[in-house]
């Protein structure tokens, strides 16, 4: 059953085969009178002819296939007619079987030529209903049988296709899922590196000019030990994000919040990165994924102005309200041609997890200064994303 062209069930196909033969062998027997004549073991043997030549000579059971078979079955057992026949049957299970796999055309055609066969054979006087054998009586009922038939198979055909429908969604939306997770943990992989690399960096510069200007071993290899740590909890802050791809197996270190802003402030100044941080209001009042998103805003911020003003002094300030946490980091622009803070993944990922959270943020130059703002609604709201040169009504709010 794999290696037909239609997929439904099996137990829908064997039910359609079983009714087929239990309507024909009926007819068959209805025509014991006529024996010894094979005619009516021939309508029948054609009634199932697209079965044996699928196993044997692999001929698919096209819709055309079926539509003849059963045209001409019904046809053979009609030109030996009785009383009450089981035999124009067959077309309302074939009538079903074409509906349920043949276009719309097709269908139609079939139940329009099933119906006009019988017509035929009823002004022929070889469709019998009664046990006198009345003409035109069971015409009606036939007729409502094959339409009865045709309805069933186009249900079962538009079943089939929104199914498939439904399939096709469920793997956009599973591949939609996956590229966002893929995002969030590139975004994670990125802030952790971005920190670690520009935090080591300057531990590394630092060790340098120990050794070139003071030639003092002692500061170089505190600042080896120091970028060496942080070597270290980089990696271990990589592993535990990647881990974040299957959360089922073991338990996951916490994420890092807005209470760690202190610990992370701690780690640029060691690195001789001058930082200037304030803190106002409660932190319980921050949730998780809000103290999340606002240390990782901090991280790229401050990582940022290792990278591109490394001896600018920045100031970072945290203020929490029942409504609102805000962060700001700002620093002064380097001399000469101003970087270009607004590109890369870094400063999209902080776009997008604002926006996740229903927030804004800021990010453009304004009085020879670059700043980062951040503002996270403690209660659910709309998300804003500005972006650029900062306006001087919001300039004036800072």
């Amino acid at each position: 059953m794999e290696s037909l062209p239609f997929d439904y069930p099996p137990a829908v196909i064997l039910a359609a085969d079983l009714a087929l033969l239990v309507i024909t062998v009926a007819a068959v027997v209805q025509r014991h009178s006529y024996f010894p004549s094979l005619l009516p073991l021939l309508a029948m043997l054609t009634a199932f002819l697209p079965i044996p030549l699928f196993v044997i000579f692999g001929v698919k059971p096209h819709p055309v296939l079926l539509k003849a078979c059963g045209l001409l079955s019904c046809a053979l057992f009609l030109l030996q007619p009785v009383p009450a026949d089981f035999a124009p049957f067959v077309l309302v299970i074939v009538a079903g079987e074409v509906a349920a796999i043949a276009p719309r055309g097709i269908t139609i055609g079939f139940t329009l030529i099933a119906i006009l066969e019988l017509v035929a054979f009823d002004l022929a006087g070889n469709v019998q209903w009664g046990l006198e054998g009345q003409r035109l009586q069971g015409l009606p009922m036939y007729v409502l049988g094959i339409l009865l038939g045709m309805f069933v198979g186009v249900m079962l055909q538009y079943q089939r296709r929104f199914l498939y429908q439904e399939r096709e969604n469920q793997a956009i939306r599973a591949g939609q899922a996956a590229d966002e997770e893929r995002r969030r943990i590139a975004r994670e992989v990125h802030d952790v590196i971005a920190h670690s690399l520009s935090i080591t960096l300057l531990h590394l510069t630092a060790a340098r000019r120990a050794l070139q200007t003071d030639d003092d071993v002692t500061e170089a290899v505190e600042a080896l030990v120091d970028a060496e740590r942080l070597g270290r909890q980089a990696m271990a802050d990589i592993r535990r994000t990647v881990g974040m791809l299957d959360q089922g197996k073991g338990q996951i270190t916490p994420e890092p919040g807005a209470a760690d802003l202190d610990e992370l402030v701690g780690d640029f100044r060691r690195a001789g990165l001058t930082v200037d941080y304030t803190r106002t209001g409660d932190l319980t009042a921050v949730a998780g994924a809000v103290g999340h998103a606002l240390y990782r805003i901090g991280q790229e911020s401050l990582s940022n102005v290792a990278k591109h003003a490394p001896g600018a002094a920045a100031t970072v300030r945290l203020d929490i309200s029942p409504e609102a946490a805000t962060l700001v980091v700002r620093n002064a622009l380097p001399l000469g041609p101003p970087a270009r803070h607004d590109t890369g993944m870094g400063v999209r990922g902080m776009r997008k997890r604002t926006e996740l959270l229903g927030g804004s943020i800021i990010a453009g130059s304004a009085e020879g200064s670059w700043m980062v703002r951040a503002d996270f609604p403690l209660k659910a709201g709309p998300c804003q994303i500005v972006s650029g040169l900062l306006r001087p009504k919001l300039q004036e709010d800072m």
